[in-house]
């Protein structure tokens, strides 16, 4: 889809998308320092859209392989809930359009360790202690929404 056809989308309606929070067997959590709008620059759960026509189970791996090189289950995770993300700003840094995502947040606590690949979304992806990630200012404010429940 060509850059301007779907910044009128990001601009007419929300965004539907799913955030991964995965917990090491010490209780931390990952994260990825972001390269692209919006929340360019902090540290954020893996995420992304759902494509049209794709089904819940099938964005959670296609995601988790993209974004972690590690394919994820559906049975594996449990519902957080919905979270309303609104930024001021859009992945083309169009003036004037915000983006609003309806996220569906799964947890995952993995019972062993497992290899990291970041994605070329992330400059660096690395585990964070819960009382560190919601102290940090480098940590977006969505993504400490998750951890403060």
């Amino acid at each position: 889809m060509q850059d301007h056809a779907f910044l009128k989308i990001i601009d007419a309606t929300p965004l539907v998308s799913i955030d991964l929070i995965l917990k090491n067997s010490s209780g931390e959590a990952l994260l990825g320092k972001r390269l692209n709008r919006p929340a360019q620059g902090y540290w954020f759960v893996p995420g992304g859209r759902i494509r049209k026509n794709e089904e819940i189970v099938n964005a959670i791996k296609r995601i988790s392989s993209t974004e972690l090189g590690l394919e994820l289950s559906f049975n594996q995770m449990k519902l957080l809930g919905g979270f309303d993300h609104i930024y001021t700003d859009n992945y083309l840094g169009e003036k004037g359009v915000n983006t609003h995502y309806v996220v569906l947040a799964f947890m995952i606590e993995l019972e062993q360790e497992v290899k990291i690949i970041a994605d070329d979304q992330h400059s660096e992806m690395k585990w964070w202690p819960t009382n560190s990630l919601l102290q940090s200012d480098q940590v977006h404010l969505n993504t400490k929404r998750y951890f403060d429940l």
